[in-house]
């Protein structure tokens, strides 16, 4: 995570002065977090060393399956991309058939692949030769907190019994890279550690060389491309991969280092907190996506259950080889006893197989009851047959109830070392984890809330204007006493439903046919996207009523909501309306009802994606800000745990960057315990397909979460010092916006970002189930879809969601006499620095001389002149973000990542080469002619290649 400054301000003094508050602010920005590479000498020579033999292997792959003249090719594309002679490159590239493109283009993407996975080990093992993990960091700096007076312990405990780092791991169309591939790539690494560990026997070496020639043989050997589009089912099968990776390779250690590190302040870590979960949108996210239905969403929920429970049966059986514990030794207590009486009652084959053999290991015993129960358990979800109390499980709390009667047995014996080892460490991965790995949202467009009311409101015909012709006060009237009411809208007559009521409720009752099966963790928040007003949600919560979901109770009864609800503020216009639209929900007494019922939580969903498309990333960074300040206050006015639920991607654009940093450059007070932030497309398999680099990614997410809670709770600098920021900060979002949105609204647009970009045959990769335009549109630029306007700028390397309006925004504060604020902000304020160094590596990555390529081969003339105002928005941007910084040239501060860097380009020119030399051979043929295999198949290979190449791209 981001340093603090080295220099050591005291702020136990009466009245420190301004200038040593802003000090105590200042950060020194860890320019390599934000590049995901390495940043000393000695991790980049060792990774150089490693790709020079993977590169070697992969020749040596090459020329076995493809003869030597391929290898010789690509040797002398190789040194024309270093030599930099673009013009022989391309006139080389323009002259191979298709099938060699084909060959060319896995040749490259395969080296990339080496590189990515090389690269991942070799960061993680520069963090893990860190004195002081994130974790032990957060806890010092409470520690030094508590001995100033600054916090109390209640703080910390209250912080604990709501903390909760939530990744969600989401299924959108950026991942361009296949299981298979990824497994063979983790296997690899763990060879190449093998090789590199100085503790190995000697004579392991041949026979590591060998394994690893093998693997990168396989890897030629598999076809990166998909056969077919994978459907909804598929992608929860790579996120469950993942999840169950992390829950028996990570979690347990990393829940463990927490318990240690707080322990060392003294501070108890409850054994029922759920600091750490996951959530999965696989199988959920219904908004666009025709693919997701109910049907569907069942489907994955019980995928999940299957592997979840399998994870949780291994760990029972691995604690089951050192739980062997005698009465003749210890002593357990009668709560125990009586619990392995009904045990014995209700399992009686079991009880005959195994107590002759247990009987004096209780605790053996037990946990052999509660693996026999998981397996009943999965027994039962597979089969669909009822639950039987005592012999499976109906909910994750039965099978932690069954563990902590072990544990508490150990404690009260007085055998701590064993009671807070162990049995510790499954009890809090069954609580992180439950039994079904990840708890699924599920998303909806409010438009279809609406439709299915209306039909409903029709059928009822009490309504003078018909539901679908209100203006929206009459119909948040109508709809917030219909909340108040008891009354159903359906009666009994629940069949012949119109089609968009009976598709709604479809959905609602599917929801409850899985809480009903699963338990209340496996589905929790019911999101609403395009959220414009308090009548978006409430359309929902009446649906969910009509489906038994909610109940408002009355005076006597209190209300009963299986789910809660979560409004989805995606544009600029949305996130500013966001405040006074919490203020509306909860002051309505229906729905506050609602939120009481959910334990005084409200969840709130702020998207990054489309409201960067919408008004560029300056305006759309600051305006989710500014959002979180007011629905902080809103939320403490009335009393509520406000749960933050941040909409993400992976690539700048798109509100990507290092998610420690993210965390901590939330606004102060609005982190509050409970935070969920999404992982998608290829962030996941960057951070999580090596569990050494996925246990530090969780650890940094997890301390900046505890930190910002617990330590971030208001600012310690002046009011007038935060307003001058504010001030500076909405001329540098207010004149990118103008900017970004002046480029965007031209005629001109569209038609050069379709020419320049390969976002029309990106469409044809099957890496997703979710369409990459809207349904219905016209093909304008609200038609289309974030993840593809963000990806396609990325493959011709112009990346403009990432920068485009930020130079002119900082070019008109600098004007206003605004440049020295600048600097200070930059220094001292996480939100500003976050925002800059994110900017900055979007501009690292960017090159407009590749991207002058795609522009003077495919872009028409009547739209090519945009370029021009591209490339002057991009000098502008360079120049401002260098002045703010302080340094000549973008990384100055990290000459490694900046070499790193300059060597995937020489590797990627070849690619962009390519790329370009294909898109025209494929627009040139005709619409209605025969499609050329080779030709589409190797400009897909290109998009997979440069997409490895940029990493963060979707």
């Amino acid at each position: 995570m981001t340093q603090q400054s080295g220099a050591q301000v005291d702020l136990s003094t009466p009245e420190p002065t301004l200038d040593q508050l802003v000090e105590a602010e200042r950060r020194v920005p860890d320019v390599a977090e934000y590049a995901g590479g390495v940043s000393s000498d000695s991790q980049h020579a060792a990774l150089r060393a490693s790709v020079k033999q993977l590169g070697q292997l992969l020749g040596e792959a090459l020329t076995r399956h493809e003869g030597p003249e391929l290898l010789a090719q690509v040797e002398r594309i190789r040194r024309l991309s270093r030599e930099h002679r673009d013009d022989e490159l391309h006139a080389e590239l323009e002259g191979v058939d298709d099938a060699t493109a084909v060959r060319l283009a896995r040749a490259f993407t395969a080296y990339f692949q080496l590189v990515n996975i090389t690269e991942q080990l070799h960061r993680w093992r520069e963090i893990a030769a860190a004195q002081e993990g994130p974790l032990a960091a957060t806890a010092r700096r409470m520690g030094e907190a508590l001995d100033r007076g600054t916090i109390d312990r209640d703080l910390i405990a209250d912080v604990l019994s709501r903390l909760e780092y939530r990744p969600v791991f989401t299924a959108h169309p950026t991942e361009a890279s296949r299981r298979s591939v990824l497994e063979l790539l983790r296997k690899i690494a763990d060879v190449v550690s093998a090789l590199e560990d100085p503790q190995r026997p000697p004579g392991q070496k041949p026979h590591l060389e060998r394994r690893l020639a093998e693997l990168v043989d396989l890897l030629w050997q598999t076809d990166e491309l998909r056969i077919v589009r994978p459907e909804p089912k598929d992608e929860a099968r790579i996120a469950t991969y993942y999840l169950q990776s992390l829950a028996s390779e990570v979690v347990p250690d990393l829940l463990e280092e927490l318990d240690r590190v707080l322990a060392t302040i003294d501070v108890e870590l409850p054994a029922a907190a759920r600091p750490l979960r996951f959530g999965s949108w696989a199988g959920g996210d219904r908004d666009g996506n025709p693919n997701v239905t109910p049907a569907v969403t069942l489907d994955v929920l019980a995928l999940q259950h299957d592997f979840g429970l399998r994870t949780l049966i291994a760990g029972i059986e691995d604690l089951l080889t050192e739980m062997s514990a005698s009465t003749r030794v210890v002593a357990v207590t009668e709560e125990l006893v009586a619990s392995l009486e009904a045990d014995a009652e209700a399992l009686p084959i079991t009880h005959a197989a195994t107590a002759r053999y247990n009987a004096e290991e209780p605790y053996r015993l037990k946990l052999t009851y509660a693996r026999i129960r998981l397996q009943r358990t999965r027994d039962r979800l597979a089969d669909g047959t009822p639950h039987e109390p005592g012999r499976d499980y109906l909910s994750l709390d039965e099978l932690l109830g069954d563990l902590s009667l072990v544990r508490d047995s150990m404690i009260a014996g007085g055998d701590l070392l064993t009671a807070n080892g162990a049995i510790l460490r499954l009890i809090r991965t069954a609580t992180a984890m439950g039994l079904g790995l990840a708890t699924l949202d599920v998303r909806e467009h409010s438009g279809k809330h609406h439709a299915a009311l209306a039909a409903l409101y029709d059928r009822l015909g009490d309504l003078e204007t018909p539901y679908a012709d209100l203006d929206r006060p009459d119909r948040i009237a109508v709809l917030s006493k219909e909340m108040a009411s008891r009354r159903p809208l359906l009666g009994s007559n629940r069949f012949d439903l119109p089609d968009p009521a009976a598709a709604s409720l479809d959905l609602l009752a599917s929801i409850r046919a899985a809480l009903d099966a699963y338990g209340p963790d496996v589905i929790e928040t019911y999101i609403v996207s395009m959220t414009h007003d308090v009548d978006d949600v409430y359309a929902v919560v009446v649906l969910a009523r009509e489906a038994g979901l909610v109940d408002l109770g009355s005076e006597s009864t209190p209300a009963s909501a299986r789910i809660g609800f979560a409004p989805l503020f995606e544009t600029v216009a949305e996130l500013e309306a966001a405040g006074p639209l919490l203020e509306a929900m909860l002051s309505d007494p229906a729905y506050r009802r609602v939120v009481t019922a959910r334990g005084d939580v409200q969840e709130i969903m702020l998207g990054y994606s489309d409201s960067s498309k919408d008004a560029g990333i300056a305006a759309s960074q600051w305006q989710v800000h500014r959002a979180q300040r007011g629905l902080r206050d809103i939320a403490r006015r009335h009393g509520v745990v406000l749960r933050l639920f941040h909409g993400r991607g992976g690539s700048v654009g798109r509100g990507g960057g290092p998610t420690g940093q993210a965390v901590m450059a939330q606004p102060n007070g609005s982190l509050d315990g409970p935070i969920k932030i999404t992982e998608q497309g290829e962030v996941i398999s960057g951070k999580y397909t090596l569990p050494g680099l996925g246990r530090w990614n969780l650890e940094v997410g997890l301390a900046a979460t505890l930190e910002a809670s617990v330590l971030h709770r208001r600012s310690l600098l002046p009011a007038e010092v935060l307003s001058g920021w504010n001030t500076t900060m909405d001329v540098v979002a207010g004149e990118g916006q103008v900017a970004y949105r002046r480029l965007v609204r031209d005629p001109a647009l569209v038609p050069f970002f379709i020419a320049a970009t390969p976002v029309n045959e990106l469409g044809k990769m099957n890496i997703g189930s979710r369409p990459a335009k809207r349904p219905g549109g016209e093909g304008g630029l609200d038609d289309l879809r974030a993840i593809p306007w963000v990806f396609g700028w990325t493959q011709s390397r112009i990346i403009l969601p990432g920068w485009f309006g930020v130079g002119s925004g900082l070019a008109a504060a600098r004007e206003a006499g605004r440049g020295e604020v600048l600097q200070q902000m930059y220094g001292s304020w996480p939100f500003f620095q976050t925002f800059l160094s994110n900017v900055q590596m979007a501009l690292a990555k960017t090159d407009l001389a590749i991207a002058a390529r795609y522009v003077r081969t495919l872009v028409p003339e009547d739209s090519a002149g945009l370029f021009a105002i591209i490339e002057a928005e991009h000098e502008r941007t360079v120049t401002e973000v260098l002045a703010v910084t302080g340094q000549q040239q973008l990384l100055e501060s990290s000459p490694v990542l900046r070499r790193s860097l300059e060597l995937r380009d020489s590797y990627l020119a070849p690619l962009h080469a390519l790329q370009t030399s294909l898109l025209a051979r494929a627009r040139n043929l005709p619409d209605d002619g025969p499609q050329d295999s080779d030709l589409q198949r190797a400009l897909l290979l290109t998009i997979n290649g440069i997409a490895a190449g940029l990493r963060n791209t979707g």
